[in-house]
């Protein structure tokens, strides 16, 4: 019978009795509700699946296959650290919102026909919106509305793809779509939009640093890497997409070196770190798309590790701007060292789990002879260094000391980063367990000669070079500020535009229509004071010239007063 229960379901409707549950009954139920769910998916064998007919059509509201289990592993892990992180919340709407946001993101993954995928794929927006929202602040409120305009706009965008798909013959089922069709052109772009394309991106840094410090923490989670998996399952082996993840992987980059607000620099850090996946599902090979899952499951780990640190900052501090921060490492030394063990591992340091996952994609490059694709993914490797392995740690811990002295994160907030912190370690010191969950069989070994050496010099001259920019003063200072992102143009200077050419056609329009009824004004005069047989009413006129006069009266009326 439980076979027959879609994944994620237990916390969708567990959470909606949650507020019946007080106290530390309330605290174990939340808890238990994510390790009952990760139990029932890992009952499942790979290969299963669950078939019903709705309306005339063929649904497949389950299918459980490798990819979709190491994902749905990755989400229920990262959904219960983030239940320990947030056991000190008191408030109903998040304890409620970020299980139905996880049980929607881990539904979908095991969804096998577009129109289950569409239904999960709303209601992650839906619920996901209410971790904005339940920061309770008029800047939230907004920045929340437009987060859910662009979010639910994509599943409009995504259903319109699969309308479209299904009329040109295609199935509802969801497998391998490739870019075929106007149809699979649209469902790419709503997988885009929630992976953060470049243009596509700017809802990201602009939603989650305004989210609560706990809410936070859920949304790194499962919006973007739901994507990731979509993109994998629909369009694996696409050649434009690694050129899109190139990109996606530097331009970040420029954005978080200059970035004051930490938890927006670990956002771009997101899009940059979802860059190499895309890259990994564009080339497409067995180790590429093997390269490209496993960083995602390391990147769920070491990224809410990140968020984790950060609002553990910001739930003591009271700010989270690197220019108000320095020396916390006096009074928050274990949320410290915690967070180093993520920027170790974003950073792809040996021994950490970013290490072991994101060197799959650039072999996978390297054994395509991608020769420009993989210098940039090693100048976007050594931006990673700067920007979050050292950036992050030293700004909020280390740097000027801020005189802020504060009490440590609290015990729960401590045991959720702990627990991340060792999946870290664990992973960088035998990945064998992850790559058993892969795809594919795999025959990779990181732990290599070449490799360590290889990586080692190039974190520790990307480290160099921070120290030098430093110490001769060219590192751009941390001050307050509001950096402007590409949003800027469709947000201010096009609306802005479009009101000053209203504007300016108004005020044409008007001098133009005051000129002319000037002008009539005083030819009606005339005529009127004109009598007698010299007036101009008594001349003969010649057809030529009143057809003449009735075309320019006609064309001044057309173009004051169109239809």
């Amino acid at each position: 019978m439980l076979a027959n229960l879609p994944p994620g379901l237990i916390l969708i409707a567990g959470a909606l009795v949650a507020p019946l549950f007080r106290g530390r009954l309330k605290q174990a139920y939340l808890l238990f509700l994510p390790v009952v769910s990760f139990l029932h998916v890992a009952s499942l064998p790979s290969g299963y699946t669950l078939d019903i007919m709705f309306m005339a059509y063929e649904l497949q509201p389950v299918r459980v296959d490798k990819l979709s289990l190491v994902f749905g592993f990755a989400f229920h892990i990262a959904a219960f650290l983030g239940v320990v992180y947030a056991l000190h919340v008191k408030d109903n709407v998040q304890q409620v919102m970020s299980l139905v946001y996880a049980g929607a993101g881990i539904s979908a993954l095991f969804a096998g026909d577009l129109v289950t995928l569409f239904v999960y794929w709303e209601l992650t927006a839906i619920s996901s919106v209410f971790l904005i929202w339940a920061s309770r602040t008029t800047r939230s409120f907004r920045v929340g509305m437009r987060y859910l305009i662009i979010q639910v706009g994509s599943g409009v965008i995504l259903l319109a793809g699969i309308v479209l798909h299904y009329r040109d013959g295609g199935s509802l089922s969801f497998g391998h779509l490739g870019l075929v069709s106007a149809g699979t052109a649209l469902i790419l772009l709503a997988f885009g939009i929630k992976a953060a394309f470049p243009l596509l991106h700017n809802w990201l840094q602009d939603a989650y640093p305004e989210a609560t410090p706990t809410g936070t923490v859920f949304l790194s989670v499962f919006t973007t890497k739901l994507a990731i998996y979509t993109l994998a399952r629909g369009y694996a082996g696409t050649e434009s997409l690694i050129w899109i993840g190139a990109v996606m992987t530097l331009f970040p980059i420029f954005f978080a070196v200059i970035e004051n607000d930490l938890r927006r620099v670990l956002a771009y850090s997101l899009n940059n770190q979802l860059g190499f996946m895309i890259v990994g599902i564009g080339i497409g090979t067995e180790l590429a798309l093997n390269g490209a899952a496993a960083h995602a499951f390391a990147h769920i780990i070491y990224k809410s590790l990140l968020f984790m640190s950060m609002g553990a900052v910001l739930h003591r501090a009271g700010t989270i701007k690197a220019s108000e921060l320095g020396g916390l490492y006096k009074s928050m030394p274990l949320t410290a060292a915690f967070c180093i063990v993520g920027s170790l591992s974003i950073s792809g340091f040996p021994l950490f789990s970013g290490f072991v996952t994101k060197s799959m994609i650039l072999t996978a490059g390297g054994e395509g002879h991608m020769l420009l694709l993989s210098i940039v993914l090693l100048v976007a490797s050594a931006g990673v260094v700067d920007h979050s392995g050292i950036k992050i740690p030293f700004f909020a811990f280390f740097a000027h000391d801020s005189g802020i002295r504060v009490k440590e994160a609290p015990a729960n907030m401590l045991a959720a980063m702990a627990g991340a912190a060792a999946i870290c370690i664990g992973l960088g010191l035998y990945p064998r367990p992850l790559y058993a969950l892969l795809p594919y069989p795999v025959d990779y070994v990181p732990y290599t000669t070449t490799h360590v050496v290889t990586t080692a010099q190039l974190l520790l001259f990307a480290a160099l070079g921070f120290v030098v920019l430093m110490r001769v003063g060219f590192y751009p200072p941390e001050v307050r500020s509001v950096n402007l992102d590409t949003d800027w143009t469709y947000r201010k200077a096009i609306p802005a535009l479009i009101g000053l050419c209203a504007r300016t056609g108004s005020n044409v329009r008007n001098t133009v229509v005051d000129a002319v009824q000037s002008t009539l004004r005083e030819f009606l005069s005339k005529v009127r004071g004109l009598h007698g047989p010299e007036s101009i009413l008594a001349r003969t006129w010649s057809t030529s010239s009143m057809v003449l006069w009735s075309a320019i009266l006609l064309a001044l009326y057309l173009v004051l007063f169109p239809l």
